[in-house]
This record gives C-alpha cells, sequence and structure tokens, in this order.
C-alpha cells in the first residue's frame, strides 16, 4: 500500500482533505483547499510508535508532517475521525504496516518535549514543569498574547473580536466578584505575568501580591509595574504559592493555577487558601475543567508532553465540593467556555501574524507546538470537550457572615 492510501486509511475515509505523501502518492479531492502533507516515513513511525494525538504531533513539530490552511480548520475536519471507526481487521493490518516503518525508520523524541521527573507534584517538579511551559521567552509571549500579556480565557463583553478589550472585561470582573475596594489586600496565585495584580492596584487601589513559579514571568511583571508607577501597591515575586507567608487577606483570586495543582493535591490547595483570607474575604478559582465529572483527570498525551506537563484537569463539581471540604461557601459560579474558544482564535491569529519572528525566537519545532496546541485547544471548547469555570466562594466571619450583597452586583 502507498504512504498516502496507508494515511487515509488511518483517518478514515470521511476526510474531505488531501493527503500527499514523499512517495508521489494522493489520495483525496484534488481541489481541496486543506491538506495534509507526508514528507518523510518518520510521520508513519512517529505513528507507529504513540498512535492518536502524540503520534501526529511529534509527526507534525518535526516536520515530517506539513499541514496546509489553517490548523484549526484541517483539525475540525479530523476532529471525529478515530481509530475506533475503523474495522479491527483492518486495524490490525494498519498495525502491521505501521509496524515495520517504526524498525525502518528512526523517529527520534523531539527536544521540546517535556519529561519531568522527581515526585509529582512536588515543589521542585512544579518548578520544572512551569519552566517549561512560561520560561520560553517573553518577547514571544507578547507576540501572542497581545499588550496584555493575559494567558488565561479573555471575557468578551459583546460580539467584537477585541482581545485586549476582553482581557480587562475578564480582569475586571475578577475584581467585581471579588468586590475589591481601596485599601484592600489580594494575593493572586499563579499570577503569570501580573496582568490581575496590575489590574487591581491601578484600577481599585488595591495593595495586591502575585506570585508565579516563572522566574521570567516574575521578572517581567516587576519591571512593569514600575514603568507604571504602581510599586507602592503591586508585586510579583518569583515564589511558590505554598511559601507565601502573609495572612489576613481580603480576597485571593488564582486565574488559570488550579490546572496545575494535581487531584490529590486539591485539598490542600484550597485549605491553603482559605488559611490566607480574614473572615469575610473570598476566592475567586478560574480554571479549564472537564465537562463530565467521570472524564480522563488528565490532560491530551500531546498536551502533557509539550504544554503543560503534569497537567490535571476537574470537574466543577469536584472543585465545588473541595472548597466546601475546605471551609468556603460557595457563592457563584459561571462558566465561560465560549469565550475561551474566542481567546484562542486570536491568540492563533496573532501567532500567525508574527509566524516567521516566532520562529526566530523559539525556534521552529516550538512554534509549531503553540500553533497546534492552540488550534487544537480552540476546537476543544468549541466542541464542550473541555470547559472553563469561574467559582466564587467566600469564608464565612463570626455567626456565618458572608459580607456579601444580597443579589450579584458584578454584572454579566
Amino acid at each position: 500500500m502507498r504512504v498516502a492510501e496507508l494515511f487515509h486509511g488511518l483517518i478514515g475515509p470521511k476526510a474531505s482533505i488531501r493527503i500527499t505523501a514523499y512517495d508521489g502518492s494522493a489520495v483525496g479531492p484534488p481541489d481541496a483547499e486543506l491538506g495534509l502533507r507526508i514528507r518523510s516515513a518518520r510521520a508513519l513511525a512517529y505513528l507507529a510508535s504513540a498512535p492518536g494525538s502524540l503520534g501526529l504531533a511529534r509527526a507534525y513539530v518535526t516536520g515530517a508532517l506539513e499541514v496546509d490552511g489553517p490548523m484549526h480548520a484541517v483539525l475540525t475536519e479530523l476532529a471525529d475521525i478515530t481509530l475506533y471507526s475503523i474495522p479491527r481487521n483492518e486495524q490490525l493490518r494498519l498495525a502491521r504496516t505501521l509496524l515495520r516503518y517504526r524498525l525502518l525508520h528512526r523517529a527520534p523524541i523531539p527536544p521540546v518535549e517535556a519529561r519531568p521527573h522527581g515526585r509529582l507534584h512536588s515543589k521542585k517538579r512544579d518548578a520544572k514543569a512551569i519552566s517549561h511551559h512560561y520560561d520560553v521567552s517573553n518577547l514571544f509571549y507578547s507576540w501572542v498574547l497581545g499588550p496584555s500579556m493575559a494567558y488565561t480565557c479573555a471575557v468578551f463583553p459583546d460580539d467584537q473580536p477585541d482581545l485586549e478589550v476582553a482581557q480587562r472585561t475578564k480582569f475586571e470582573l475578577v475584581s467585581r466578584k471579588l468586590g475589591l475596594k481601596p485599601g484592600m489586600r489580594l494575593l493572586d496565585v499563579g499570577c503569570g505575568w501580573g496582568g490581575m495584580v496590575m489590574h487591581a492596584a491601578q484600577e481599585h487601589g488595591v495593595k495586591a501580591l502575585g506570585v508565579t513559579l516563572s522566574r521570567a514571568q516574575a521578572e517581567w511583571a516587576q519591571k512593569e509595574i514600575v514603568e507604571r508607577g504602581l510599586t507602592e501597591l503591586a508585586e510579583v515575586r518569583h515564589l511558590d504559592y505554598r511559601d507565601v507567608q502573609e495572612t489576613d487577606f481580603d480576597a485571593v483570586s488564582s486565574i488559570g493555577l488550579t490546572e496545575h495543582i494535581g487531584e490529590a493535591q486539591l485539598p490542600a490547595y484550597f485549605a491553603s487558601l482559605y488559611g490566607k483570607l480574614k473572615p469575610g474575604g473570598r476566592l475567586l478559582n478560574h480554571c479549564i475543567t472537564q465537562p463530565t465529572p467521570n472524564g480522563p483527570k488528565k490532560v491530551d498525551a500531546f498536551i502533557n508532553r509539550y504544554v503543560f506537563p503534569d497537567g490535571q484537569l476537574h470537574g466543577v463539581g469536584r472543585l465545588v465540593n473541595e472548597m466546601n471540604a475546605a471551609g468556603f461557601e460557595v457563592r457563584h459560579e459561571e462558566n465561560l467556555r465560549e469565550h475561551y474558544g474566542r481567546t484562542l482564535a486570536a491568540w492563533c491569529e496573532n501567532l500567525d501574524d508574527h509566524w516567521e519572528e516566532a520562529v526566530r525566537e523559539v525556534g521552529q519545532q516550538r512554534a509549531r507546538v503553540w500553533r497546534l496546541y492552540m488550534a487544537a485547544c480552540q476546537l476543544g471548547f468549541e466542541r464542550n470537550n473541555i470547559q472553563l469555570h469561574q467559582v466564587l466562594g467566600v469564608r464565612l466571619g463570626e455567626n456565618g457572615a458572608a459580607s456579601m450583597p444580597i443579589r450579584p452586583d458584578w454584572g454579566s
């Protein structure tokens, strides 16, 4: 069987894309706008060694497989196609054929793939996992994320696709849910490049402390804080949230950290944040979640190896239960799934607009990782394979005092 025909058998007959291969073979509509090009036998060797998304990702990241057309459109075409739709006898035949490619063609693991060592979610291993993803290049991230340098789901106030407006809207929504007022103290755990910290200080007169395991993020954020004249109110430290010594905060924001915590650490995580708050203080937990309680806890194999090592997702019900168990009274929950799809679409567009600069800055393989993962995640949010929830809790005061408005006062 020629290579294009073999690959077409792997993805199934429903895919209306053009597949061409290094041996001159071709399958699919000749005039198709979307296509896959198998540039070397290594692409099949990668699939043989790691079937599914990881093998396909390795082939694309190394350049053994090329995508023609917008990445999101190609992934959308392939989204519903799996090996499980192929009859069992055909799977076995294809597996035997691929095994030959694995034996004959060396397919080395790309150097940008992460393989963290040590005890899972120890401070040392967590630091390495975070560094793998975030200590890439602040310049690279500025091209992808835009001026806000916000690497979390934005909140779009209307149908206009302005990412910067949406990121400011997100920070303001968090601020309003937390009831921030001048003179309050905020702890922002997993603060990234300090967007929430600076927003709270600049827009609400709050004394804000942010902590991150990424040294590159902390250095960038502190420099930005100085340039904005916010040093009296805002600070970002290169520090594990578990090592913050201060307590009696009026509010805690956790925006995009819970995905890195791990299931076994959830009780200690929420207990720690509860302990940082004074009575009447609020926690806003903003994180990616799985849509069903019995779904897989681990992230996709490609995402785990290349993007978020050791990441785990949880259902929103699990998060609510853990918050309750830690002592919080849960007051509000909101799913922003569609907003994250739109956020990722904007990031993908930014990366494409700066593709040549990005490749020069971080290398071809790492740039390909980001292009693939962001487009795949965009599709995941659109198809409800993953969600984004904000959960608001309060540490009750004496006699059950919640210090909350009788009805939500933060708008939509």
